[in-house]
């Protein structure tokens, strides 16, 4: 490395940014290249056994549940005993929250020189940030003596830059229409895209209740071991406490996650699931499966805040995340008002999100983003507008619609107006919530409510 090399994570990252001319470059050539080159091993390639000492890979696809899934299963193998690595994107505020050793965010000075050794490793390959900061992670894990390492896929499977890895265990959530410009119109091409973290011979368990058949046609093909929702495991619960059932196992009795949201039940199942295939190399106790479940956290996902008014945080982002997120909405109980804070990306479905929750919203704030992807604030009203106009229900509240130049100043506004006894809504992106935690996690007190002075935290 020549003198003037970057030192910091910073200055790693913005070299990142430096190297590649567009954000998105599928395929997996050059981050394999780079990956050979680096001389690391990370999990079992396929068609080996299991070196002793090496760690058990789960490989995380999916639509929506991605990193709920990645923190269910960290939080139970943590609870067993087992030394435990998760690489997840994008970030709310900080890089380092892309990767938790043992349940800690990394550190920064801890990853400058996996990113010097990627550098060194790729000679003239040009790499996306996303790639490039992948292999830095990746390398860092594989550094990093764990039992088990957690990969959460950043887009589709087959060709995201963590498939570079031999997974010993496939998880893909829910597939739904998301990023069809890469990875097809329809379930069935987005199922495939998804299906190829699968490797041969190894567990694949989706959790999907409605399973494409490209994916089941794919793990036929690789003679992969396919455990599907509804055949190989399920759940049931009532108002007090869940059960569920796979293969060979059982638990029942047990608490409901501490991820909040009608959608975590089909996500805790197919962990259970994934954690029931490799039980042979990673055996965890019905007490661990409780514990990790009861005391798992990741902002951002149905995540209340208790305040006056309750604020709400979701990086709901697609039509099918918006639609869980209504349901989740409409089943915490009685709010007089419900004021929303929005930003999204312009390559979004926005019609389809702004439907799924305009019977739900009494008052919209629409925002601007800090990236060239995102769909302005006012691009955002005018969707509501159109909306609004297209539905055929009687029944939306008169809902009024501003612009805000960021998420910050949209909560304010939303704040300015809203009762004590009312909820506010951040949701639409990962640069939404994220817009709003950036100095910390906000607890709102209602300016006009009496005796109250300015809100905390903000």
């Amino acid at each position: 490395m020549s003198a003037t090399a970057p030192a910091t994570l910073e200055e790693w990252l913005a070299h990142c940014e430096r190297l590649h001319p567009v954000t998105i470059d599928m395929g997996l050539d050059r981050v394999g290249r780079v990956w050979a080159a680096s001389g690391v091993r990370l999990g079992t390639p396929v068609g080996e056994p299991a070196q002793e000492g090496a760690p058990v890979v789960f490989t995380v696809a999916g639509t929506n549940g991605k990193g709920s899934t990645c923190a269910m299963l960290e939080g139970i193998l943590l609870a067993a005993g087992f030394k435990v690595g998760v690489y997840g994107s994008p970030h709310l505020v900080h890089f380092t929250e892309r990767c938790r050793l043992n349940g800690a965010l990394v550190q920064p000075h801890a990853l400058v020189p996996h990113f010097a050794a990627i550098e060194q490793a790729r000679g003239d390959t040009a790499l996306t940030y996303f790639e490039f900061t992948t292999l830095a992670i990746l390398r860092l894990l594989a550094h990093s003596g764990l039992d088990a390492v957690i990969l959460e896929v950043g887009l589709g499977g087959r060709l995201d830059a963590v498939n570079v890895i031999d997974t010993d265990c496939a998880i893909i959530t829910s597939i739904d229409l998301d990023h069809m410009e890469y990875l097809g119109p329809d379930r069935e091409r987005i199922g495939h895209e998804k299906a190829g973290i699968m490797r041969a011979g190894r567990p694949a368990v989706v959790s999907d209740p409605q399973v494409p058949g490209s994916v089941v046609a794919h793990a036929a093909g690789l003679q992969a071991d396919l455990w599907c929702f509804g055949r190989d495991f399920n759940y049931a619960g009532d108002r007090q406490q869940w059960s569920w059932a796979g293969r060979s196992k059982r638990f029942n009795g047990m608490a409901y996650p501490s991820l909040r949201g009608a959608n975590q039940l089909l996500n805790a199942a197919g962990v259970l699931a994934a954690l029931e295939a490799v039980r042979s190399r990673l055996p965890v106790s019905a007490q661990a499966v409780r514990t990790g479940l009861a005391t798992v956290e990741l902002p951002g996902r149905f995540q209340i805040i208790p305040g006056q008014p309750t604020l709400i945080l979701d990086v709901a982002h697609n039509p099918h995340a918006a639609a869980t997120l209504a349901v989740n909405l409409d089943q915490m109980g009685f709010f007089p008002r419900t004021h929303a804070v929005w930003g999204a990306m312009s390559d979004k479905d926005l019609a389809g999100m702004a439907a799924k929750l305009l019977p739900l919203v009494d008052a919209w704030y629409c925002c601007d983003l800090p990236t060239a992807r995102a769909a302005s604030g006012q691009a955002l009203a005018d969707v509501l507008t159109v909306q609004r106009g297209a539905s055929v229900s009687a029944t939306l509240p008169d809902a009024p619609v501003s612009v805000h130049a960021d998420p910050m100043a949209a909560l304010h506004a939303a704040l300015a107006a809203a009762d004590p006894a009312d909820r506010i809504l951040i949701f639409g992106s990962f640069y939404t919530v994220g817009g709003v935690l950036h100095d910390g996690l906000p607890r709102l007190n209602a300016p006009h409510m009496p005796g109250a002075g300015p809100a905390s935290g903000l």
